[in-house]
C-alpha cells in the first residue's frame, strides 16, 4: 500500500509550490471519523428504531437524558456538548446573516459551483456514486444539503441542540454509517480513493460551503466587509468541528481555509465519467420531479441559470469539463452583476437592508417548507451500497 492513494496527484509540482503541506496533508486522506465510526459501530448491534431515538434524544436534549446510551454515544455526544472557548455565538449569527440576507444568490452559488465542485473531485464523489444517493435521488439529496445550510445558519441554529446542531451531528453519522458500508465493500478501492469520507474530503466540503460560496458570492457583485466575511468562516469553523473534521486540518480564518484549498486543487485530479453523471443527475433533479407543465417549465429556466452562473463561477473550461452546456442566459449575467451590486449599495439604508433579510430568509424557508412537504424528514441512515 503506498503511503498516498493514487487520487492524490501532481506531487512534485504542488511540493515545489506549497513545500511540506503537501506532505502534511496527504494522510488525511487514510483518516476517518474515530468518534463516529465507534456509534455507528454499536448502533449497528441494536434494533434499527432503539438506536435512532436514542441518537435523535441526546442530539436534541442532551446524551444526559438518555441513561441507557452505550459508553461510545455517550462519549461522542459528552463531546460534542463541551463547546470550546474559541466559540463566539453572537459572532456565528452575524455570519449566518450573509447567506439569509442575500438569499437566492447564495442558494444560486451553492448550487452552481459549491455543490458542484464538491462533484468534480475524482475521489471524492465516489461515496455519491457507489451508494447511489444522487443518481438515484438527486432531488433528495440537493434538498437535504439545502435544508441543512438554512438550519446552520438560522440565529441560534448552531447552539447545542438547536437544529442546525441536530443537523450536524445526523450529518455526521451519516456519513459514518457510509464510511462503514463502503469499507466492507469489494467495490470500495481504498488504494486509489483513500478512506471513504475521509478528513481531507470533509475539510474539502467545510471549504466549498464556507470559502468557495463567499467567493461565489462575491463574483455576483455582493459586497463583503471583512467583519461579515470572517464571521461567516468563524460559522464554518465551529460547524466543522461538529461534523467531525480534525482540528488540525480545519481553517480558523480566510488566509488559512485559501491556503487550505490551494493545496487541495494542486492535487486533485481532472473531473471523471462520475463527475460528469453526477452533474447531469442534478440538472435534470428538478425537472424529473416537476409535477405538472408549469413547474417542468419552471425547472427547465433554473437549469438555463445555473449553467450561465456555473460557467461564470467555474470558469469555461471546468464548466465543460464537468459537461455544462453554454447558456443563452450568460448575456444576463453582467446585468445581474450591476443589479446585485446596485442593491448592495441600498442595502447600506436601514429599511432597504431589513427588508433584504426578511426576503433572503423567506426565500430559504420557502426552500425547507418545500423539502419537508416533497420529501419529509431527511437524515436516515443508509442501509446499502448500490449494486
Amino acid at each position: 500500500m503506498s503511503s498516498f492513494p493514487a487520487r492524490f496527484v501532481n506531487l512534485p509540482a504542488a511540493r515545489a509550490r506549497f513545500g511540506d503541506r503537501v506532505d502534511r496533508l496527504g494522510p488525511f486522506l487514510r483518516k476517518g471519523d474515530p468518534a463516529a465510526d465507534a456509534v455507528v459501530d454499536v448502533l449497528a448491534t441494536m434494533p434499527r428504531e432503539v438506536g435512532w431515538r436514542m441518537v435523535e434524544a441526546a442530539a436534541s436534549r442532551g446524551v444526559s437524558t438518555v441513561p441507557e446510551a452505550p459508553a461510545a454515544l455517550r462519549a461522542f455526544f459528552q463531546e460534542l456538548e463541551t463547546v470550546p472557548a474559541w466559540v463566539d455565538f453572537p459572532t456565528i449569527d452575524l455570519g449566518g446573516r450573509l447567506v439569509l440576507r442575500t438569499g437566492i444568490l447564495s442558494g444560486l452559488v451553492l448550487g452552481a459551483q459549491s455543490i458542484v465542485l464538491g462533484y468534480a473531485s475524482p475521489g471524492g464523489n465516489k461515496p455519491l456514486v457507489l451508494t447511489g444517493n444522487l443518481l438515484e435521488r438527486a432531488g433528495r439529496r440537493l434538498n437535504e444539503t439545502a435544508r441543512y445550510v438554512r438550519n446552520v445558519v438560522s440565529p441560534g441554529g448552531l447552539r447545542p441542540f438547536a437544529d442546525g446542531y441536530v443537523s450536524s451531528v445526523k450529518v455526521r453519522l451519516m456519513h459514518a454509517q457510509v464510511r462503514r458500508m463502503l469499507q466492507k465493500s469489494p467495490r470500495w478501492n481504498e488504494d486509489a480513493w483513500g478512506v471513504p469520507i475521509n478528513q481531507h474530503d470533509m475539510a474539502a466540503t467545510t471549504l466549498l460551503f464556507s470559502l468557495v460560496l463567499v467567493q461565489g458570492l462575491e463574483k455576483l457583485g455582493v459586497s463583503l466587509g471583512a467583519e461579515e466575511r470572517e464571521s461567516y468562516m468563524h460559522l464554518w469553523r465551529w460547524a466543522g468541528r461538529l461534523m467531525g473534521v480534525d482540528g488540525d486540518i480545519l481553517p480558523t480564518c480566510t488566509p488559512e481555509a485559501e491556503r487550505l484549498a490551494d493545496v487541495i486543487a494542486a492535487t486533485q485530479g481532472a473531473p471523471d465519467d462520475d463527475a460528469r453523471d453526477l452533474v447531469r443527475a442534478f440538472l435534470q433533479a428538478g425537472v424529473n420531479e416537476a409535477q405538472n407543465p408549469k413547474e417542468r417549465t419552471r425547472a427547465e429556466r433554473g437549469v438555463l441559470l445555473l449553467r450561465a452562473i456555473s460557467h461564470e463561477l467555474l470558469g469555461r473550461d471546468l464548466a465543460v469539463e464537468l459537461g455544462f452546456a453554454p447558456s443563452p442566459l450568460r448575456l444576463a449575467l453582467p446585468v445581474i452583476r450591476r443589479l446585485v451590486r446596485s442593491g448592495e449599495l441600498m442595502k447600506r439604508a436601514r429599511p432597504f437592508g431589513d427588508a433584504q433579510l426578511r426576503a433572503g430568509t423567506r426565500y430559504w424557508d420557502d426552500v425547507r417548507d418545500r423539502g419537508y412537504a416533497l420529501y419529509g424528514t431527511p437524515f436516515h441512515l443508509p442501509e446499502h451500497v448500490a449494486a
